[in-house]
């Protein structure tokens, strides 16, 4: 299991801006080991963020992505104390969801 993700939420107004850093390898595929054999890909396939359980955002990733990837986004709404709860996916089937509190 990889490790938990840094989430920050912070409601200004009415725009709730969030930023996560995902801790994920993300290989490509096309690398090779000092074997000279070809690395298998490893890759997050979708991401989902909820806030309060209503969908904010969906995503579909693919071998382009860097290792331990940042996504920050905004949406309308959200207040300090509220619940924000991001999942991944990856193609070998491992999945992680962590939370935050909007500050």
């Amino acid at each position: 299991m990889s490790d938990p993700m840094r989430i920050r939420a912070q409601a200004q107004g009415d725009k709730t801006t969030v930023r996560v850093l995902v801790s994920h390898e993300m290989e490509s595929g096309q690398r090779k080991d000092a074997a000279g054999k070809t690395i298998p890909a490893w890759f997050i396939q979708s991401v989902n963020v909820n806030w309060n359980g209503k969908p904010v955002m969906a995503a579909q990733w693919g071998t382009a992505v860097s290792k331990n990837p940042f996504m920050q986004f905004s949406f309308k709404g959200g207040k300090a104390g509220d619940k924000i709860a991001v999942t991944w996916v990856d193609n070998r089937g491992d999945k992680r969801t962590d939370e935050a509190t909007v500050a």
